[in-house]
């Protein structure tokens, strides 16, 4: 079958009904609870938005890479948040309406952190000065349909139906991640050949310094968290946003024809997103037990 029909249909369609089923789970109250107390949206975007681009800047300029591997790194970095972190946060039960609202805030934003980190990164790294933008109806469109509709329809089903939605919420907590991973995997298996092969040796030397990535964006969120105090929800929710970069944007910013058109600079983005699901679940799981050994 077409990879398109996965990647192009059904891909997005089984992620929007992730979407929903984390919008049963949510209230009105919740993204109210965010609007009037904003401290913790604010210091996570910070920490996406501004922290993790020195990060990425310090890991790429005390490397031995060449210049496009570099710019490989700032281009993980300029893509925050994503509906994978979204579904991260659902399933180590952290506050997912934090998330969903940073994914929706930093996503408008990326239309303006892109095309700077990324003129700032060349620049430095390649010494050209190329300009990248997003095309923005195309992306406030996928936003829309992929996010903002899918959670807003499961917040008002909850609102209205809540027998229903608790219903419908509970084992679609474990079938809709299912569904995606199959058409996620589906998808990947149906897109024929790969340059994996011709560039493993190169994705063996990066493998290190984007865990070291992972890792420092994970230590970031959750070092914030617990500076200003917060509980285990929102520690969480914060080690998922900031540690957990768009993978699959900053693989089409790189190799994408209507972009940077260059395949060698998607490579840390590739190996980025082969690990940082399970690493995400890992350090939430750490953070949980950490918890339960406090309240002993």
């Amino acid at each position: 079958m077409d990879s398109g029909f996965f990647s192009e249909i059904l891909l997005p369609l089984s992620l929007g009904l992730l979407m929903f089923g984390m919008g049963l789970s949510l209230s009105v109250h919740d993204f109210e609870k965010i609007l009037i107390f904003p401290r913790a949206l604010i210091v996570g975007l910070s920490c996406q938005m501004l922290l993790l681009p020195v990060i990425a800047f310090v890991i790429a300029l005390l490397s031995g890479f060449p210049p496009e591997i570099k710019v490989g790194f700032m281009i993980i970095a300029a893509c925050p948040g994503g509906a994978t972190s979204n579904l991260i946060t659902y399933l180590l039960r952290g506050n997912v309406a934090l998330s969903i609202s940073m994914t929706m805030i930093n996503s408008f934003l990326t239309l303006f952190s892109v095309p700077l980190i990324l003129f700032l990164a060349l620049s430095w790294f390649t010494g050209t000065s190329e300009i990248v933008t997003l095309p923005v109806w195309n992306t406030v469109r996928n936003i829309f349909l992929i996010t903002i509709l899918p959670v807003s329809t499961g917040v008002v089903l909850r609102y209205f139906f809540p027998i229903l939605a608790r219903t419908l919420e509970r084992p679609g907590r474990v079938i809709l991640p299912l569904l995606f991973a199959l058409i996620y995997v589906m998808a990947v298996a149906s897109s024929g050949e790969t340059r994996m092969a011709d560039i493993f040796n190169i994705m063996l030397s990066v493998a290190p310094l984007a865990f070291l990535l992972n890792l420092l964006g994970m230590l970031t969120g959750y070092t914030a968290a617990r500076w200003l105090r917060y509980g285990k929800k929102v520690q969480i929710t914060l080690s998922v946003e900031v540690g957990i970069q768009n993978s699959a944007l900053a693989i089409t910013i790189a190799s994408s024809v209507i972009f940077l058109n260059n395949p060698i600079m998607a490579i840390p983005a590739m190996v980025y997103g082969l690990f940082t699901f399970i690493t995400a679940i890992l350090f939430g799981i750490l953070i949980k037990r950490k918890f339960r050994f406090q309240s002993r």
